[in-house]
């Protein structure tokens, strides 16, 4: 095109016509010969990927054509960004096995928690996980892990010393850990270990705290086993945690309402297509006092396990308000072993609320800085000197005497 234009543009003398027809026609030959073979291009793809969507047929271009590399992965990941849905979101084969292990509550590992040292010396053990590998083995919190397989992990980075850890479900490593200046050696099977969903225990006064870690599987289960445990003992009263808590399973939270609450609607669906689906408890409840502690951490499920008790009048809400997400989502497995979670639909409280983008405001607000925050998020604040749990005991009628 800018030969066209120059061309056109150019002076000629009539001595210079000769050379300026040859140069229109060069310029013409060469134009009919782009057009030809960029059209022939064209049609030819467009024939061939006649029954192909926009979006298959640019991929077959980038993927037969891109000079450079095209990662799948990446052109995936960036085509769900560009919805512009935050809960949406594309997962490669291995992050979405490892996404299947944190809903399912399990993991495959040696069972023990760690951290990198402040020295760089390798990792500390913080706690060893009943019924795993490294209790079996003879691992203690406090011991200090300075080599896998043989191989020092002293300076290496915290990242690349728990890879060397993980593997294969049945298979072994080699932990070398420093004990009160002792160097030992243990040999660990890695296994499949489950993780505790719920939690229980007796405040005074005869009210029991239940900490809920999340809505994925065994939540209700889990939960309810708390709770009966908790009255066999003589409660008299029960505050639920989800602080913190990100939510989950419809199932699990339909089927925990289903306990608590008397009959009537736990939950409202609306679908992609506009199906509205309403989940309904039979008329057995549990009849008791009930509080629940929740933050801007709690996420849709948690949020909405308050909100059902909330309206229905059977607990009082605590703490601070809750994040406000009201889309549900569908996990779709892709061939290649990755897959995408996509929003599908919204859900609502039993009267039909949408908690999406205001969340959930507390019966009794009670904030905390950031360091009790931290505390009451790493589990190591003593329950009776949580300021929100104080606050629920005395919403309940069960105060401490200052």
């Amino acid at each position: 095109m800018e030969l066209l234009r120059y061309a056109a543009a150019a002076p000629f003398s009539d001595k210079g016509e000769l050379m300026k027809k040859k140069i229109l026609l060069l310029v013409s030959h060469v134009l009919v010969a782009a057009v030809a073979a960029l059209t022939g291009v064209l049609c030819c793809w467009s024939a061939m990927r006649a029954d192909q969507t926009k979006l298959e047929e640019l991929w077959a271009i980038v993927d037969e054509r891109f000079i450079g590399e095209a990662d799948p992965d990446l052109v995936a990941n960036a085509m769900v960004e560009a919805l512009g849905d935050q809960w949406s979101h594309y997962m490669t084969a291995e992050q979405y096995s490892a996404y299947r292990d944190t809903m399912s509550n399990s993991y495959v590992g040696v069972g023990m928690t760690v951290q990198a040292r402040s020295d760089g010396q390798g990792l500390d053990v913080l706690a060893v996980t009943a019924g795993g590998g490294a209790e079996e083995a003879g691992i203690l919190a406090g011991d200090q892990i300075v080599a896998v397989d043989g191989s020092s992990i002293v300076d290496m980075d915290v990242n690349d010393a728990t890879a060397r850890v993980r593997g294969e479900e049945g298979t072994t490593v080699e932990l070398t850990v420093v004990r009160q200046e002792q160097t030992l050696t243990f040999r660990v099977e890695r296994r499949r270990i489950e993780t505790i969903v719920a939690s229980a225990q007796m405040l005074e006064g005869g009210v029991a705290l239940i900490t809920i870690e999340n809505f994925d599987d065994r939540c209700a289960q889990e939960t309810i086993a708390c709770i009966q445990q908790m009255l066999d003992q003589g409660a008299k009263a029960l505050i639920f945690d989800v602080r913190g808590n990100p939510g989950g399973y419809k199932r699990e939270l339909v089927e925990l309402l289903d306990y608590l609450l008397p009959e009537g609607p736990l939950f409202r669906t609306e679908d992609y297509q506009g199906n509205v689906t309403v989940d309904e408890s039979d008329a057995d409840h549990l009849d008791i006092p009930m509080a629940v502690l929740m933050d801007l951490q709690s996420y849709s499920a948690a949020e909405f396990f308050a909100a059902a008790l909330d309206e229905y009048d059977a607990a009082i809400t605590v703490g601070e308000k809750t994040y406000g997400k009201g889309y549900l989502q569908n996990t779709f497995q892709l061939s290649d072993g990755s897959a995408v979670t996509l929003s599908v639909g919204k859900y609502f409280t039993p009267n039909g609320v949408s908690l999406a983008g205001v969340g959930l405001e507390p019966d009794v607000p009670v904030e905390v800085d950031d360091a009790t925050a931290a505390a009451i998020a790493a589990g190591t604040l003593d329950p009776m000197e949580d300021p929100q749990v104080l606050a629920a005991l005395e919403a309940l009628g069960y105060g401490v005497a200052g």
